[in-house]
């Protein structure tokens, strides 16, 4: 744990200059800046640009930090389409350009950090993320042996992407995140799947793609721990997305849900949809999956008539659920006008900050008060533990993967596509990992 332990005690360590003089307020200090890099145009925008509020929020109600006034220098790697790693990698680029800028935070793609982390890596830039999952950014292995079906470890290179050491030129670590990584939605779902939908055979679909394989390599085999059985795998090809055969098959089989490991793209809540033909419509028969598809109107449209029993993990904690946020929460919508500024990732961001806060201030106190050096504000970054945030404990193991390893787990209500999910449950590996 370091010097500071909550965010209360940064507040008094923040305000403590403020409240000192009943005068005139100081000029502001000397500039710090913080490089924000998301995609806040194109089509993740919905889930950035409340993000970036959140951040903002921080920044504006702790605008200095041990003398220095801290301002934010905010770029988008998207451009109004998908997020693009050339552009993030750029924009990395013009924040170690900036002198004075000592820290990021995001990017929230795993594409865009993949080049963004060599970069940063190499002039000892902090990166905090709150949103990225994939498992082969902060370790070696894409799937440990317990969540394989076939029970044996299947390494990123074997996945086909590089690996946390191939990332990291330097040779340490500058990389941390605040959301737990795909295999630990796979698992959670299919501990939720067993002992609360209480099914006992499940079929399970991917879509083609490295991430979707994964979610259900994981789901399968804790699936399997556990005491269910898996009655059919099957993986939709990028050019033939009909499940329908298979559907059948799995019918025949006893199959009493469906574990989609993808995304919203075309074919996957299609899915859902199909299957209202052969089972039994809605809660009868369960359809899961992870954030690829969670919260997504373009599933729910998909779905159509059969949207309803759709449940969905996201790797992090649900803020709105914990009651020591709740002051935050409401802060933030007093300070932001608009439902849209407030999103899944609001807080998570706002907690991302919090953490370089902290470690900023002890690595200013450790220069004498003067502006600290890229690798020590790392060093401090990589020490954080047991700091109390609005979505709970913050701090990082040796990999920098969070600490706070809970998933939650959501669940579609209505035919409404723009209608709020309902958190169903929230499965913590805090304390014991499901391998």
């Amino acid at each position: 744990m370091g010097r500071l332990g909550s965010l209360a005690a940064l507040a008094v360590v923040l305000s403590s200059a403020a409240c000192a003089s009943s005068g005139p307020a100081a000029p502001p200090g000397p500039a710090l800046h913080l490089g924000v890099d998301l995609p806040l145009t194109g089509g993740e925008a919905r889930g950035a640009v409340p993000a970036l509020n959140g951040v903002r929020f921080f920044v504006q109600t702790h605008p200095t930090l041990d003398g220095f006034s801290v301002r934010l220098k905010t770029a988008d790697d998207a451009s109004g389409g998908a997020p693009n790693p050339n552009r993030g990698a750029a924009n990395v680029l013009r924040f170690l350009a900036d002198p004075n800028l000592v820290a990021m935070i995001g990017p929230f793609d795993a594409a865009v950090a993949r080049l963004e982390i060599p970069i940063a890596n190499a002039a000892g830039l902090a990166m905090v993320t709150p949103a990225t999952s994939n498992p082969c950014l902060t370790r070696n292995v894409f799937t440990p042996a317990l969540l394989n079906p076939g029970r044996t470890e299947i390494s990123c290179k074997a996945a086909g992407l590089p690996s946390a050491a191939d990332l990291r030129p330097a040779h340490t670590n500058n990389f941390f995140r605040l959301t737990t990584t795909d295999d630990l939605q796979g698992a959670a779902a299919a501990d939720y799947a067993f002992h609360k939908l209480h099914l006992l055979r499940v079929a399970v679909i991917s879509d083609h793609e490295t991430y979707g394989q994964g979610l259900a390599y994981a789901f399968a085999a804790r699936f399997t721990t556990v005491g269910g059985s898996i009655v059919g795998r099957f993986d939709i090809g990028p050019k033939n997305r009909d499940a329908t055969t298979f559907l059948s098959s799995a019918k025949a089989a006893g199959a009493q849900a469906v574990y989609y490991g993808g995304d919203t793209r075309p074919g996957g809540c299609e899915i859902r949809a199909e299957m209202r033909a052969l089972f039994p419509a809605g809660d009868a028969t369960p359809f899961l999956g992870g954030d690829g598809i969670a919260e997504d109107p373009a599933c729910v449209a998909a779905a159509g008539a059969n949207s309803s029993g759709i449940f969905a993990s996201v790797p992090f904690v649900n803020a709105d659920s914990r009651p020591g946020a709740a002051s935050t929460i409401h802060d933030f919508k007093q300070s932001f006008g608009s439902s849209a500024d407030y999103g899944p990732y609001t807080l998570l961001a706002y907690d991302a900050t919090a953490v370089l806060y902290a470690a900023l201030d002890r690595a200013i106190r450790g220069a004498g008060g003067r502006l600290p050096s890229r690798a020590d504000v790392t060093h401090e970054v990589a020490q954080t533990s047991g700091l109390a945030g609005a979505t709970g404990p913050l701090g990082f193991d040796g990999a920098g993967d969070t600490t706070n390893r809970t998933v939650s787990i959501f669940e579609a209500v209505g035919a409404y596509p723009r209608a709020p999910w309902k958190l169903v449950d929230a499965i913590d590996y805090s304390a014991r990992l499901p391998y």
